[in-house]
């Protein structure tokens, strides 16, 4: 019955009763770390964790429809709260946790805290092989929650009840960590989940996790000044940690007294509002030519929360001064020492602000002000145009998302993920505020939006929330569509239906490959492969809104840009999640804007089309940078 100084509980029990006192703080505010825990029952948590949700109800439990799914919903809120929130998941053992694995993975790439608690095997094994159970000749220690680790920030199996002391708190160190982030795995037998310990009383009180503003190390502050001081075309490339860390407001006051204009990665879209003389918009792969040609000359580039992936940097190809240096500010050492760089370990507000004090009264020549600020006035009016352009028989991309930003709440936040869309909002999209802009990318997870847009729409309850997704993310993952009808979260979701997979289909193309396998056709007798973006096929008899609308959703079906501007206008009036299904063109593109991406043809091939892309890629190879 446990003593005064012990509480005797169950390992699940425990382990609820532990998440519901972990709280963070960060400036001065305190807030509960965790909101509550999605999942979904089978024989591996029902009796565990199942039961202590049922025991625990101040500890919300939301039901989902898919465990890739909830997990991608949890990511969104963690994301949308700055890092400073989380949400467990929970699954049964076997498909159950693995179905968890890809979000999981989406998590950590994206450096996103989320605590997993899949159900396991027996620890005490005389009843196996149970149920779902993988069985391996090499160990009896093995199960399919080991495929958690190499996605996991952190991982462990709880064998026994005492374990819990121990890995609970290692877990929330990394799960509140602004370095080390990401998922958390913690694997849960399903008989030790029901088995009772006397806990410590202590054990349970309530725990604060202060999140540090580290400074950098003055000689390296120093330093980088002195780099800045020196040079004459350098470039902000702000990502993903200038929002998180709060630092969107001392960006803007950093870049508009130096005068340094700033290109933004896909998870940094928005650290400055898209009318400040600052803002060039997306860089790389993505990117505007305005970012683009800044960069190509670039003397110093001065990267502030980014990881640098091939799309910020064209695949290596976006800075080509001959001496360009690198000053890396990011809380992970890791991020700020790629690129041979000045690295800046610390938090992205602080470093700014030491920083900017540290170049009191120094600013760019005007010469590089006035040709940046060219650049940009002229990369607004390209988007002007695109946004005014109306395709016929049927609207562009390019439109349909100038019309969501136009037409749509400014106060309202956009989410994507995959598909061809990302690249045409990071290029298009118009941030009016830092969270605006809400893509996962690092991942590119195709089914994500809908489950990221419930978790965007749980952050933030008081803003619009548009969910743009293709029909091919849609047909993976739009059952979440059910949760949060059932949870009275109201989602607008925009469906543009082209048949099939654009992006991968405009790709195919550029590689020589004629769009083979990317359209949602039957097969033709006779029909050569790639030949179905050639000739008129017929199409699959798939309608996506009555789908939507079996689902729970209110249903617009528009189909020119007028009738989309009034569909988006009546959603925003509807009570529910409403999903606006409109056919768009599958080969209007917007530019690449004097960018690449390596993705190597093949290098032997019978087709003319394979050969001649496989000529540019490697003239174009030539161009990558090692720094």
């Amino acid at each position: 019955m446990g003593t005064p100084e012990t509480v005797r509980l169950t390992v699940a029990q425990a382990t609820i009763a532990f998440l519901q006192e972990q709280w963070t703080e960060r400036d001065g505010v305190e807030r509960p770390f965790f909101a509550g825990c999605f999942g979904i029952f089978g024989h591996g948590n029902v009796a565990g964790i199942g039961q202590a949700l049922q025991q625990y109800p101040a500890f919300r439990y939301y039901q989902a429809r898919n465990e890739q799914a909830m997990v991608h919903t949890a990511a969104a809120f963690a994301k949308t709260h700055d890092r400073l929130r989380a949400f467990v998941c929970t699954s049964s053992i076997g498909p159950g946790a693995t179905n968890m694995v890809t979000g999981a993975a989406g998590a950590t790439i994206n450096r996103l805290p989320v605590l997993l608690l899949p159900g396991d095997l027996f620890a005490r094994r005389n009843v196996a092989p149970v149920l779902q159970q993988l069985e391996w000749g090499g160990s009896e220690d093995i199960s399919v929650n080991d495929c958690f680790r190499p996605v996991s920030r952190y991982w462990d199996r709880i064998n026994r009840p005492d374990q819990l002391l121990t890995a609970l708190p290692a877990a929330l160190r990394v799960l509140t960590s602004p370095a080390e982030t990401g998922a958390a795995t913690l694997c849960l037998p399903q008989d030790v989940q029901v088995e009772a310990f006397d806990y410590p009383a202590a054990f349970f009180r309530k725990r604060v996790w202060r999140i540090p503003r580290a400074r950098p190390d003055r000689g390296a502050l120093a330093r980088a000044a002195a780099w800045i001081r020196e040079s004459r075309r350098p470039l902000i490339v702000a990502g993903g940690g200038v929002i998180y860390s709060g630092a969107t407001g001392a960006l803007a006051r950093f870049a508009g007294r130096t005068g340094i204009p700033v290109g933004e990665t896909m998870a940094g879209k928005g650290s400055l509002a898209h009318d400040d003389p600052r803002c060039l918009g997306a860089i790389g792969v993505t990117g505007t030519p305005a970012a683009n040609r800044i960069a190509r000359e670039a003397d110093l580039v001065i990267g502030i929360g980014t990881r640098y992936s091939d799309f910020t940097t064209a695949s290596k190809t976006a800075f080509q001064d001959p001496g360009v240096r690198f000053v890396n500010i990011n809380v992970a050492e890791f991020d700020a020492a790629k690129h041979a760089a000045l690295a800046l370990v610390g938090d992205a507000r602080a470093t700014i602000e030491e920083l900017d004090a540290a170049l009191d009264g120094w600013s760019v020549g005007a010469d590089y002000r006035a040709a940046a600020a060219g650049l940009r006035d002229a990369w607004d009016a390209e988007v002007g145009r695109i946004y005014a352009t109306r395709g016929a028989p049927l609207p562009t991309q390019g439109e349909l998302i100038g019309a969501v930003n136009e037409a749509g709440d400014p106060a309202g936040i956009i989410v994507c993920a995959a598909g061809s869309l990302p690249g045409d909002l990071h290029k298009l999209w118009r941030a009016r505020h830092p969270k605006q802009y809400h893509l996962e990318y690092g991942y590119s997870c195709m089914g994500y939006e809908i489950a990221g847009g419930l978790g965007v729409k749980m952050a933030a309850p008081d803003r619009e929330v548009y969910v743009l997704v293709g029909d091919g993310s849609y047909l993976m993952l739009s059952a979440e569509i059910v949760t949060a009808i059932q949870e009275g979260h109201k989602l607008i979701v925009v469906l543009l239906d082209n048949d099939g997979y654009r992006s991968i289909g405009a790709l195919s193309r550029g590689l020589g490959q004629e769009g083979f396998g990317t359209r949602f056709v039957y097969p033709h007798e006779g029909l050569l492969p790639g030949d179905e973006d050639q000739v008129p096929v017929e199409r699959l008899p798939v309608d996506l809104a009555l789908n939507a609308q079996s689902l729970g959703a209110h249903v617009l079906t528009p189909e020119t840009h007028d009738e989309f501007v009034v569909a988006l206008k009546a959603a925003k009036e509807a009570d529910r999640t409403t999903v606006i299904h409109i056919k768009s063109d599958r080969y209007a593109a917007i530019p690449s804007y004097e960018s690449w991406w390596d993705v190597p043809p093949a290098e032997v091939s019978a087709s003319a089309g394979v050969r001649a892309a496989r000529a540019e890629w490697e003239r174009m190879r030539t161009r990558e940078r090692v720094f």
